[in-house]
């Protein structure tokens, strides 16, 4: 494998930074997650605003253009000859001091490595997934805004920790109100009565990607679409749910603390989208190969 770092490539045992890089220091920095598919880097414009957006909530001036980044994303991915993988783009603060000055950081670090990934297993998939609600909350929008794709993720982290000491792979956070967040690394819907719902940004959801593409794929298809505010007690009664996000794609969701969801099963809907995303990234992309 080989690993872009600030304009260079270095082979996967050699690529490395500095320990006084403040990334590592102190979580400060930002990143993406992107996927490619069939020789095509799926939503990379909408990635890289993304990443535009994050760099800009955090005073973060980004060393490299838009387009120079999605060059350098596909040249990656075509250095390592990815025609179905992961990629995950990285831009640190950079090298400083020990004291958490972010000024006295001069030069921000771009760091790219394209390969694989796979969060659940096959069967999950097929026959869906069982998840929990746990103690750690979302982190407060005046604390850290959840729509900012930080290196700092330890509520995630420690949210993912109570998942699995509850026998879980995924968990979902509520907010300090009590409502529904977002899981620890996907976005969450459900589908009640032939609509299809997801907690709104406000809650403390992720501008997740793959989120907007399920709801741009939903009203395509004429089903009605909505972003209330939900508490666990919607998610009981719901007739489908299924997460997404960039590396689990969609996956449904059969059982939420111990309350059986559609019959225990993938429900129509969520089938019909997963075919319909799947379609999509066959087709829509930009091109690593010429």
């Amino acid at each position: 494998m080989k690993v872009y770092i600030d304009g260079r490539y270095y082979d996967e045992a050699k690529a490395k930074i500095s320990v006084f890089d403040h990334g590592l220091l102190y979580g400060d920095g930002i990143f993406e997650g992107i996927r490619a598919y069939h020789g095509r880097v799926f939503r990379l414009k909408e990635h890289i605003d993304r990443l535009f957006y994050s760099a800009k909530a955090i005073l973060l001036d980004l060393p490299m253009s838009h387009a120079e980044l999605m060059q350098a994303v596909v040249n990656t991915c075509r250095k390592n000859k990815v025609r179905d993988g992961y990629i995950r783009l990285v831009v640190t603060r950079g090298i400083g001091t020990l004291g958490l000055n972010p000024n006295r950081c001069k030069n921000p670090s771009v760091i790219i490595i394209a390969g694989k990934i796979q969060l659940y297993p096959p069967e999950y998939y097929e026959k869906g997934m069982a998840i929990v609600t746990v103690p750690t909350v979302r982190n407060l929008h005046s604390a850290l805004n959840g729509a900012i794709k930080s290196l700092n993720y330890l509520n995630n982290i420690l949210a993912k920790i109570e998942a699995n000491n509850a026998g879980c792979e995924e968990a979902i956070m509520l907010n300090a109100e009590g409502y529904v967040a977002e899981c620890t690394g996907d976005n969450l819907f459900i589908v009640k009565q032939g609509q299809l719902l997801t907690p709104p940004l406000s809650a403390g959801a992720l501008y997740g990607i793959t989120r907007n593409t399920v709801l741009e794929l939903a009203q395509e298809t004429g089903l009605s679409t909505g972003e209330p505010t939900l508490t666990r007690y919607d998610l009981f009664n719901a007739d489908e749910c299924f997460l997404t996000g960039t590396g689990a794609e969609l996956v449904p969701v059969v059982k939420i603390d111990g309350r059986v969801i559609g019959g225990g099963k993938p429900g129509p809907i969520t089938r019909e989208l997963v075919r319909r995303y799947h379609a999509l990234t066959k087709v829509s992309g930009e091109p690593i190969y010429d």
